[in-house]
């Protein structure tokens, strides 16, 4: 028999589950890995240098692409920053949707994780029940801002518009009888807020589903259980946050520890983990899915008893309405002026960071005054992640190498900005 080698080994960019642009250099010896080199910047779109030339609320479109996969909560650490240094106060509706929409997104992204996740390590139907309900879910996105992903939805003072009256409906087509697009429609026929109160009633069942199909399935367990392991100490050296800082057993959560927007008035719990491997993140992102929809039923109950205004009312930070400015000529110019040149910001600097589904997702914005930012810097949590995989998969074998890369929920939009 012929000796082991070592090798040196390329995994990706174009490996399906390198999760995007992933390139990793892996030295082996034999099957074991012995060192792992993330080659990073294969989708660096310089993100952050563009919003240098553009007015700040020009750059809105540009923080759904970060994370693309939990869009609302990049564009809700943007408008944060700037409201601090302007000094606004949002309406409280708009505070309790920004709220369930990042919950309704902390959802998407979860779901979205666990199918991709599931998927690599070799569990097929997971990730068909899980696109099933975030279908659901990308419809409510469409309804309320016109586009499935990239929503451009908060505004710096709130948010776009109100919650619509009424959900998009199916129609019969060659490719669905009138049958099939009753039976479709049957949630649809209230408001948007009956649709996603009507959703978050229904999903715990669904997330019984992953779970049976997953928690204790012994194959699963055999790829999860005691592989990427990180004690606290080393998760908090390493700049984690999120589920991978609560899978370690840390329970550290911004809308607990700095709440933000209605969080400090809603009811929920920080799932943490005990042994810091892959099988303690999957239960911390489980449990989650349920917090999540315990969130967005309290935010649809108070939506649903308290209507009001969505945006601020000073004129200087919103267009004008649509009615207005086909009207009236100084609202045409309004208009064209808030769109063209945007609003002058105060000199200052922030921080304003969101727990994002990925872990802390915080913008650090510098203005000297202009109409535009002079330095904005994103804090994306899957960076910090991305940097320990090394320590994390040394020793393992080359498949535990995909369950790592998976527990991380790394997206490239935001490691490479």
């Amino acid at each position: 028999m012929s000796e082991i080698r070592n090798y040196t080994m390329n995994f990706g960019p174009q490996h399906p589950a390198a999760h995007g642009v992933l390139r990793l250099v892996l030295e082996m010896d034999g099957e074991v890995i012995q060192k792992a080199d993330p080659h990073i910047g294969l989708l660096h779109r310089a993100t952050e240098k563009l919003a240098e030339s553009k007015p700040y609320n020009q750059s809105i479109g540009y923080m759904d692409r970060l994370d693309y996969v939990s869009m609302m909560c990049n564009e809700h650490a943007y408008v944060m920053a700037i409201e601090n240094l302007l000094g606004v106060k949002v309406p409280e509706r708009a505070q309790y949707i920004r709220v369930m929409f990042d919950e309704i997104t902390r959802v998407l992204n979860h779901l979205m994780w666990l199918g991709a996740h599931a998927l690599d390590i070799g569990a097929m139907t997971v990730f068909l029940l899980a696109f099933k309900e975030r279908e659901e879910l990308m419809d409510v996105y469409e309804a309320v801002s016109g586009t499935r992903m990239h929503a451009t939805y908060y505004r710096p003072g709130g948010v776009h518009r109100d919650l619509p009256e009424t959900m998009p409906r199916y129609q019969a087509s060659k490719w669905r009888t009138q049958k099939e697009a009753d039976r479709a429609n049957a949630s649809r026929g209230g408001t948007m807020l009956d649709f996603i109160g009507a959703f978050a009633e229904r999903f715990p069942k669904s997330i019984d589903d992953y779970e049976t199909l997953l928690t204790d399935n012994r194959i699963w367990k055999q790829r999860t259980v005691n592989i990427g392991v990180v004690s606290p100490e080393r998760a908090l050296q390493l700049g984690f946050s999120g589920p991978m800082l609560r899978g370690s057993g840390l329970a550290w959560d911004l809308r607990k520890k700095q709440p933000y927007e209605v969080y400090d008035r809603l009811d929920f719990d920080i799932p943490v983990g005990v042994n810091g491997d892959c099988y303690d993140r999957y239960l911390v992102r489980i449990e989650e899915l349920r917090q999540s929809t315990r969130l967005i039923s309290q935010c649809v109950s108070w939506l649903k008893a308290n209507p009001g205004p969505v945006m601020v009312a000073e004129r200087k930070f919103r267009a004008p309405r649509r009615e207005e400015m086909k009207e009236d000529m100084e609202s045409l110019i309004h208009h064209f002026k808030f769109f063209t040149e945007g609003f002058c910001v105060p000199e200052g600097e922030t921080y304003a960071a969101v727990e994002a589904p990925k872990g802390e997702l915080g913008v650090y914005l510098v203005s000297d005054g202009a109409n535009k930012p002079y330095r904005l810097k994103v804090r994306a949590p899957g960076f910090a992640h991305l940097s320990a995989l090394d320590e994390m998969v040394r020793g393992h074998m080359l498949a535990d190498v995909v369950a790592v890369i998976g527990t991380q929920d790394i997206v490239f939009g935001e490691v490479d900005r």
